[in-house]
């Protein structure tokens, strides 16, 4: 499985096992994000501390959470990134759009 969900009273937690997230994978993550919006959660922590690379269809995906969330007047909170998935972040100035932790705990805290 490329993504596993656990969820807790305040939000509920995705934590990717994908060493790319890219075109190959990212409709997975889109459906899974998806599915728990429309459970009613509105809250939700990205985990990508096992990603190591992320293209732009992967900064597609997470934009797409961050959306749902928005949208839901939910929260969206990503941590765990690798310095070159935090790059490319970075590259595309989605540092000034997505809410980015250092780490469970401070991702958990924020919501």
């Amino acid at each position: 499985m490329n993504f596993t969900v656990e969820e807790n009273q305040k939000a509920a937690i995705v934590q990717s096992h994908v060493e790319k997230l890219d075109i190959s994978n990212v409709s997975d993550l889109k459906a899974e994000l998806l599915m728990l919006n429309k459970k009613g959660i509105n809250n939700l922590v990205l985990d990508l501390s096992k990603t190591r690379y992320c293209d732009s269809s992967g900064l597609s995906g997470i934009l797409t959470g961050n959306r749902l969330c928005k949208d839901s007047n939910g929260k969206f909170v990503i941590f765990g990134l690798t310095e070159n998935v935090l790059k490319m972040i970075k590259i595309a100035q989605l540092d000034r759009v997505l809410e980015i932790e250092l780490s469970l705990e401070d991702a958990l805290k924020s919501i």
